[in-house]
């Protein structure tokens, strides 16, 4: 059988006149091939590698090109986050934004978009990046999925924080005006009418329940504004701290037009819950100067650490994943359940279907608009 293999092997080669060519010749073809497969199989692993390594990357680094940008950053970020989060607000002077409109609804759909996308698209993997980074060596979580964890217990927190805070204010709330129907239903004249007095407590009694009804849906909307900062607050600090420690010009150029504009529609979101929740107007200043200056602040920490920051420490890598993680899951609950559940499923919506139609273009116009900034930012 090997005999005729060999000699089968040679009448073969002798037809395709292979032996024509030198040894040497004849060997570059097999030689070559394992050297090819031999350096695919050395590259390959260190081109995967590549993505995952601690070191510095090499980027275009211009101290001062890079304040400029930063400056640039600082100035329209702060513009835009003071024009988004004041535009709802002139619903008071303005009668096309005030919140009985049907484009307040629309355009809160917008801004809750932009407040979802946020959470899944931006914050979210950035956590899950910095929580699984090749830089933490060691980690106490090992295998864990620590960075969804994280995410889920802050929605189940901010779910009990909202819960709570409003079932205190409003029971609360409900012994006291029994107290204030009381005191509204005693006659000023001790010798009018019995009839009058059962008029008047009558309409005190109604007055006082619709005073409670109010009272219930005002706290709602503060308890919900209060939160969604706080949500909108952590995030913006990190990105800002991070935008403005870096000093590569190449990367802080996009991130100038995706801040702006994702600030903007941000507080725009924030503005139409502040708008909702008919806070006094220190509060709304305080609310909004505290949104609008966050992110500029968290700019301004960075410039100030950038000497020392560096993003791939343990400890920086930790620190930002947990944030980023907790206040993606703030985000993520309060665009889902108190912006967009509570619109859609308002009885005024739900009899107009062009009110509805309007609605779900602008929700996948804020979140589709997001999600593609994510591609520079």
């Amino acid at each position: 059988m090997a005999g005729s293999i060999l000699w089968y092997t040679h009448v073969t080669m002798k037809n395709m006149n292979i032996y024509q060519y030198p040894i040497e010749k004849l060997r570059v073809q097999p030689v070559g091939l394992i050297v090819a497969f031999a350096v695919m199989a050395t590259l390959v692993p260190t081109l995967i590698a590549a993505e995952c390594t601690c070191d510095e990357e090499d980027e275009e680094r211009d101290r001062s090109k890079a304040l400029r940008y930063k400056i640039a950053a600082l100035v329209s970020i702060l513009v835009a986050s003071a024009i988004g989060v004041c535009l709802p607000l002139l619903g008071k002077v303005i009668p096309a934004l005030s919140p009985e409109k049907d484009i307040f609804f629309i355009i809160k759909a917008f801004a809750a978009g932009v407040i979802l996308s946020t959470g899944f698209i931006h914050v979210l993997p950035d956590a899950f990046e910095n929580l699984t980074s090749p830089c933490l060596n060691e980690h106490p979580w090992g295998d864990f999925p620590f960075t969804g964890f994280v995410a889920m217990c802050t929605a189940m927190g901010t779910l009990m924080v909202d819960t709570y805070a409003t079932a205190y204010f409003q029971n609360h709330y409900s012994k006291r005006a029994p107290a204030q129907v009381e005191s509204q239903t005693t006659p000023d004249v001790e010798n009018e009418e019995h009839t009058h007095v059962h008029a008047h407590a009558s309409h005190s009694h109604a007055h006082g329940h619709i005073s409670f009804d109010q009272s219930s849906e005002l706290l709602r909307h503060r308890v919900i504004s209060q939160v969604l900062e706080l949500g909108i607050i952590v995030h913006s600090v990190i990105i800002g701290i991070s935008l403005g420690a870096s000093e590569s010009p190449k990367t802080i150029r996009p991130l100038v037009a995706a801040l702006t504009f994702h600030q903007f529609f941000e507080g725009m979101g924030l503005g139409s819950c502040i708008t909702q929740a008919n806070f006094k107007s220190l509060s709304i200043t305080i609310m909004g100067l505290f949104f609008a200056l966050t992110t500029p602040v968290g700019i301004g920490i960075g410039l100030g650490i950038s000497n020392v920051y560096d993003e791939n420490s343990p400890t920086a890598l930790i620190f930002e994943g947990i944030f980023n993680a907790a206040s993606a899951g703030i985000l993520i609950y309060m665009a889902l359940v108190d912006l967009l559940a509570a619109d859609f499923m308002n009885p005024r919506m739900q009899k107009n279907g062009r009110l509805q139609l309007g609605s779900n273009i602008s929700l996948l116009l804020g979140a589709g608009c997001m999600s593609l900034i994510a591609k520079w930012a």
